[in-house]
């Protein structure tokens, strides 16, 4: 019998917990470093979120453990609790703690891991699961693409303004509130906004994991790097085109873009940071795309994230990306680099999340959001359906919109 259900077997449900929003975050002098975020549903059901990258759904009593747990109670005030709720013997609670306890922090602390085998769980498929909130929101702080002021040529609309460093820290408060565990900066290029280290830190005090996606060129600065570190950036994720610098010159347009992005980079691997570097499958660099993840691992990059352009002209060219995207995770694998497909960047027609995982769009954005610079909600980045705005519409009203999974 599973660890789940054995959870399960208790005789009397008890009056489900109130909806709230809990997170634990080891000690900096902890010689293991994880998160847990844990969200309860207003039925009772809680979502574990571990490392912000494993996301548990858990029944109503096993939730009631993983509160205990984050709250940091021991096993005797864990068998209070629960033979106060439910008809068990206290020896059954503790039991059972210990176990879930031990199973969770195991996950949390060690590289890949499965938890579908180690749990030994019965866990929801990835993005199946209705929700009261998604699991993270991508936030494009900016349109602005350089510092001349010119705009993000895969930007779905010219937008009135940017939200002010005050309403900004109003959205991420209430994304909290309603149970957002994760947020990722974006754009755009995010470094142009001066306030992003205040951000960060904002989405730190609060609770939530922080991640930036980024051309990388201002992470040259090592005080500016330094300074995102501290505020708690939680991951970082830098875009490059090419290994190849008159192609990734060519393909974001700026002659000497290459050794200002490569510059960020090595400075964003030696600082005390989880790296993603971002590549997009283009018909420009579909040739040596392989030849730049081997060059990727060879830095010491630990991560590599692919995606193709949203709109391809011809089948042949297709073929190209995918034949391309193919080889490219080829070498990722037998590089041992992590291919990270959940990424913060527009869902195309050859969907590495698909690809992947078998998943379908719709179940892809479901646990998505993504917010323009004017606070506007779309379901995720290049799909045209605004939900409402963050700061004017009902929480109720974005995450229940009835068109939002019909994109």
């Amino acid at each position: 019998m599973s660890l789940l259900n054995r959870i399960r077997d208790f005789f009397t449900p008890a009056q489900p917990l109130p909806p709230q929003m809990l997170h634990y975050q080891t000690p900096p002098d902890a010689e293991q470093q994880y998160r847990l975020h844990l969200r309860v549903e207003k039925d009772g059901r809680g979502l574990l979120v571990v490392n912000a990258a494993t996301v548990l759904h858990l029944n109503q009593t096993a939730t009631e453990y993983a509160r205990l747990l984050v709250q940091g109670a021991d096993e005797e005030e864990v068998a209070r609790t629960i033979t106060r709720r439910y008809r068990v013997r206290e020896e059954r609670a503790r039991s059972d703690f210990r176990d879930l306890r031990d199973r969770i922090l195991t996950l949390a602390t060690t590289v890949d891991l499965s938890p579908d085998t180690y749990l030994d769980m019965e866990r929801a498929e990835p993005f199946s699961a209705d929700t009261s909130a998604p699991y993270r929101v991508d936030i494009a702080l900016t349109y602005r693409a350089d510092e001349s002021g010119a705009l993000d040529p895969e930007a779905r609309r010219r937008v009135d303004r940017e939200l002010t460093t005050a309403e900004w820290q109003q959205v991420l408060g209430r994304l909290w509130e309603v149970g957002v565990p994760h947020v990722v900066f974006t754009g755009g290029e995010p470094t142009l906004r001066e306030d992003l280290v205040e951000l960060v830190r904002h989405a730190e005090e609060i609770g939530m994991v922080s991640g930036l996606l980024t051309d990388g060129r201002r992470l040259r600065d090592r005080a500016y790097l330094d300074g995102l570190l501290l505020a708690g950036l939680d991951h970082l994720q830098v875009t490059l085109a090419s290994h190849l610098p008159e192609v990734h010159d060519r393909m974001v347009g700026r002659s000497g873009g290459w050794g200002e992005a490569m510059a960020g980079l090595r400075n964003a691997l030696a600082g005390d940071i989880y790296v993603v570097v971002h590549q997009v499958v283009a018909l420009e660099n579909a040739a040596t795309v392989a030849e730049t993840v081997a060059y990727l691992a060879d830095l010491g990059v630990p991560a590599v994230a692919l995606s193709v352009p949203s709109k391809v002209p011809s089948p042949e060219e297709q073929g190209r990306l995918e034949a391309a995207l193919n080889a490219a995770q080829e070498t990722a694998h037998q590089r041992g680099l992590t291919l990270i497909w959940d990424l913060a960047a527009p869902y195309s027609r050859v969907n590495p999340v698909e690809l992947e995982a078998g998943l379908a769009r719709e179940q892809a954005v479901r646990q998505h959001l993504y917010l323009e610079p004017d606070g506007d909600v779309l379901p995720a980045q290049g799909l045209n359906l605004v939900l409402g705005n963050i700061l004017r519409d009902p929480w109720e009203a974005i995450w229940e919109h009835p068109d939002r999974r019909k994109e």
